[in-house]
């Protein structure tokens, strides 16, 4: 039926600008804000040595990862999608993380898409990232959306043009086969891309029109950057986080306040150890 999404329930008790600006901004492309931050790696630095010591290894990515899963618990609007004219509530955390399969330019790259519950510890979050990684590195590997790319290639151009056409009007009204859903990583309450790993800054990485991906971060290479912190400027090891977001979801404080509950898992990683009690959106 017209309204109703396998991946998302309607938000029904808006404020009067949200329930507007979804039909005012119709695109994704229309409603993006962008946003960049620098981390200091001193405390991350500091834990991933001491769990090192303990016998287990954190990366950066295992750390932003984990944080901007339980952001997402804790913070519920930020898993909203507009589609339509409407706000959604997603049914549950997905987060997409492009990958390299072998790092030259000849080196394919897939896209992989996880579920969370969103009350999984950074030790859970990176278990089930790291094994997802291996698993979709092997060259051989093939996972549900390099499947459904693989099969849209095969078309010919205009039937491929004719098939995306009808995906997005099948999705724009609630009608998306859930396979497809399940398989397209631009169904997703984030997608996150480590282009440091490619030896260059973070980038500002469009929103997607397909699909439902309300949020994207890009984290760049480590670097030295002046940090202001405590009414002082000082020269600090740093990796830059660039975030572009759809302004429908939520308001500019929501999104502040966002953006420094993250800044406080990176600050304190251990903080992230604890279970994480997810909170629920408004009906």
């Amino acid at each position: 039926m017209f309204g109703h999404r396998s991946d998302g329930r309607k938000l029904k008790t808006l404020p009067p600008f949200f329930r507007v600006i979804p039909s005012v901004m119709l695109e994704r492309s229309d409603a993006q804000v962008y946003f960049k931050q620098d981390i200091s790696l001193k405390t991350i630095d500091d834990y991933i040595d001491k769990k090192a010591a303990e016998g287990t290894k954190f990366s950066y990515m295992n750390i932003i990862y984990a944080a901007l899963v339980r952001i997402l618990a804790e913070r519920p609007q930020l898993n909203r999608f507009a589609m339509n004219g409407t706000l959604y509530a997603r049914n549950q955390i997905l987060v997409s993380l492009a990958i390299k399969k072998s790092l030259s330019d000849e080196g394919a790259e897939t896209t992989i898409k996880m579920p969370f519950t969103g009350t999984e510890n950074i030790f859970e979050v990176k278990e089930k990232l790291e094994a997802a990684i291996a698993k979709n590195k092997d060259l051989s590997a093939e996972n549900s959306t390099d499947k459904l790319a693989k099969f849209l290639w095969l078309v010919p151009n205009w039937l491929m043009k004719f098939l995306v056409n009808t995906l997005m009007f099948l999705d724009k009204h609630g009608m998306m086969p859930k396979a497809v859903i399940k398989a397209s990583p631009f169904h997703t309450s984030a997608f996150l891309t480590n282009v440091g790993s490619l030896g260059i800054d973070s980038v500002y990485h469009h929103l997607y029109n397909f699909g439902t991906t309300s949020l994207f971060f890009a984290m760049g290479k480590k670097k030295k950057s002046f940090i202001y912190d405590d009414d002082e400027i000082h020269e600090e090891k740093c990796i830059t986080i660039a975030f572009v977001g759809d302004e429908r979801i939520c308001d500019g404080y929501y999104f502040a306040n966002s953006f420094k509950l993250l800044s406080k898992y990176l600050r304190k990683p251990e903080l992230l150890e604890e279970h994480a009690q997810v909170k629920e959106d408004i009906k």
